[in-house]
């Protein structure tokens, strides 16, 4: 199992919002890429950096800070966060991002997807965060009119293996995952599944672990020093 901490930027800083809101953040740093070098020399194995104001739509973007990045560290950096078009994605690529999470395009354009997917299948995660099992979009302020097992059947069929799930509920609330629903997502055997939201200590991973996820995003436990990614990474 792979562990991967997230970076979350807002206005250059990197922060952690609660259940996604960005009136509910906290701060943890005005340096995103010392962060990420920290996290490399602690033994990540990958890196979920994410754009938080091109997801909220703030005006603002990070997309320089996201470069620098992928060009400051050697492990692989997956990319997410406000990427809803086929130049967007392609840019990234560009770049060297090793994977672009994709959310709200990938609802509301489905044949985008069947077109990355041709190419980069291995590149492209779709994401789903789910709330009750319903996927928002948006900045998960809009529903995406599907479900979780639906969405992974769907996606699938157009070549996708990866998908990032978030229970949307406990994101930021360190209060445990959703293993119910990580479970019945995991049980698909061709798929990986990244889990994310709620993950606050050691048995957590551990029953993340032991239901077939492939890998798990740290974030606010991370930061809080809650856990630390060499535990994690002695168990996975």
């Amino acid at each position: 199992m792979y562990v991967i901490p997230a970076i979350d930027i807002m206005d250059g800083n990197v922060v952690r919002l609660v259940k996604g809101n960005p009136a509910d953040k906290v701060v943890y740093g005005d340096d995103p890429v010392e962060t990420a070098k920290k996290w490399e020399k602690a033994g990540a194995d990958l890196l979920h950096v994410v754009d938080l104001d091109a997801t909220l739509r703030t005006g603002h973007k990070n997309a320089e800070f996201v470069s620098k990045i992928i060009d400051a560290v050697k492990i692989p950096v997956e990319v997410a966060g406000g990427i809803r078009s086929i130049p967007a994605v392609n840019e990234m690529l560009r770049k060297n991002a090793a994977k672009v999470v994709l959310g709200t395009m990938a609802y509301k354009d489905p044949g985008s997807i069947r077109k990355l997917a041709k190419k980069n299948r291995n590149k492209i995660v779709v994401s789903l965060d789910q709330n009750n099992g319903i996927v928002m979009i948006d900045g998960w302020r809009e529903t995406a009119g599907a479900g979780v097992i639906d969405s992974i059947v769907s996606f699938m069929a157009m070549g996708i293996r990866e998908f990032l799930l978030t229970s949307v509920n406990r994101d930021g609330m360190m209060n445990g995952p959703d293993i119910t629903m990580l479970s019945s997502a995991a049980g698909f055997a061709d798929a990986n599944i990244i889990a994310s939201g709620g993950i606050s200590s050691i048995e957590d991973a551990i029953k993340v672990r032991n239901i077939g996820c492939s890998a798990v995003i740290l974030g606010k436990a991370l930061y809080e020093g809650k856990l630390s990614i060499e535990k994690v990474k002695a168990i996975s």
